[in-house]
């Protein structure tokens, strides 16, 4: 009875081996199949997964290209209208001059007060004694001379009290875009509270707008009345940022520092040049000097030089030569920063 259980134990372990064994033969390669279903589903979304990041990074590439583009586009577009102003700038028309002089003065009246001033210089150099040949020269001088060399002495004071106050203003601007308020409001408020000739510059900023100009055109425009680089760096860094975007108060800030540290630059060079200057100073005077000295000690034997016509025609050279050598030396010791 022992060895029936037994037998029929085995039989029933024997028969359940068997099933499970023909159960797994015949499930096995469904089993596999699944697997490789498995690995092919975990392969592709490895793939999606690795084409849109690809596709992401090409984006991103592309969108650095094509904002890369844009700013080349812009810079050279600026480069080239640059070099317009620049062509004006180095010659302005005489209309230009006036306005860049801050001067109210309409072409025809500076015509006018030019002749009154050339005949009052030669009045002048008639009645002091000099000789008729002199007379030509001095009506030149005058009309062409004395005037204009009055306008630019007007442009490079202007420029001068501009460049004090310009980085003043940056930082206002600056405080009012951090505050939340839009470049154009800070404009405006330089244009009405700081000083000229900034003021005055702003203010045809706002002009412009009000005429429909944009704001980085109007900006742009501040070169051609004011010649002097700072201006066309600020035109320049609006017309990026309208353009390519970025941090507007950043951008006003590190153009601000530029500008101080620019006007330091050139008070450095301007005190390590002034031995240079004294030298010239005083080569320059020495031929008068020592005229005036041998015309004090000698009168007799100097002065044949201004009764005579060979005196003359050697006071003639004398002077050329003289304005040559400082010409000369003015070149060699006019640093531009």
């Amino acid at each position: 009875m022992f060895g029936m259980d037994i037998t029929l134990i085995a039989f029933v372990l024997l028969a359940g081996c068997s099933a499970g064994a023909v159960a797994y033969a015949l499930m096995f390669n469904n089993m596999a199949a699944e697997k490789k279903v498995g690995r092919r589903l975990d392969t592709v979304k490895r793939a999606q997964t690795d084409q849109i990041s690809i596709k992401a990074s090409r984006d991103r590439v592309a969108e650095t290209a094509k904002r890369r583009k844009s700013i080349q586009d812009s810079l050279k577009d600026l480069e080239e209208r640059q070099k317009k102003r620049d062509s004006k700038v180095r010659k302005p028309p005489l209309k230009m001059q006036l306005k860049q002089a801050g001067m109210n003065v309409t072409p025809e009246r500076f015509h006018i007060i030019s002749a009154i001033c050339a005949l009052v210089f030669t009045l002048v150099i008639f009645i002091l004694g000099a000789p008729l040949l002199v007379l030509p020269g001095a009506l030149i001088v005058g009309a062409l001379g004395l005037p204009r060399w009055f306008v630019a002495w007007k442009r490079r004071g202007r420029v001068k009290a501009f460049l004090n106050e310009f980085p003043n203003s940056l930082d206002v601007i600056v405080r009012a875009v951090k505050s939340g308020l839009p470049i154009n409001d800070g404009i405006r408020l330089i244009a009405s509270e700081a000083q000229e000739p900034v003021r005055t510059e702003f203010r045809r900023i706002v002009e412009a707008q009000q005429m429909g100009v944009s704001t980085p055109e109007a900006c742009l425009r501040m070169g051609e009345t004011m010649p002097c680089p700072e201006a066309n760096f600020f035109g320049i860094v609006i017309q990026i940022q309208s353009q390519a975007g970025g941090n507007l108060s950043e951008a006003l800030s590190n153009l601000s520092r530029v500008l101080r540290n620019r006007k330091k630059m050139k008070a450095k060079v301007q005190a390590l040049s002034m031995e240079a200057k004294a030298s010239a100073v005083i080569i320059g005077a020495l031929p008068f000097v020592v005229a005036f000295l041998v015309y004090l000690t000698s009168p007799t034997y100097i002065m044949p030089l201004f009764t005579t016509s060979a005196g003359h025609l050697i006071l003639g050279f004398s002077a050329l030569w003289m304005t040559i050598g400082i010409l000369v030396m003015r070149n060699m010791i006019n640093f531009e920063v």
